[in-house]
């Protein structure tokens, strides 16, 4: 089967660095490169789950008080989440959202 890093590269949910010498240095973003569907369908789950779930909302939270835009949120759920089904399918085991972030005591 695949690793958790080839499902999220056919997801295209992988980081791409745009640099060039000293001239161009822009921001990460993800490189779009994957399947198009996969990302849709993560898309509203991690918007829900951000909202409803206490660990992904925290690790939501976490990213944006470290400078991360809400949209570089979202995609970093969306990955997370992608990890999780790969875990669950891996380990046939169920969605633990307290394995997801370990929330600050």
């Amino acid at each position: 089967g695949l690793s958790h890093k080839q499902w999220v590269k056919a997801a295209g949910l992988d980081p791409r660095h745009f640099k060039s010498g000293t001239s161009v240095d822009k921001r990460a973003c993800i490189s779009k490169a994957g399947n198009c569907h996969i990302r849709r369908a993560l898309y509203l789950p991690a918007l829900s789950a951000k909202k409803h779930d206490p660990y992904v909302k925290g690790f939501f939270e976490h990213l944006i008080c470290n400078g991360k835009t809400p949209l570089q949120g979202v995609c970093a759920v969306m990955r997370k989440l992608l990890h999780a089904i790969h875990g669950m399918l891996t380990h046939d085991q169920p969605f633990d959202n307290q394995r997801f972030y370990a929330l600050p005591a």
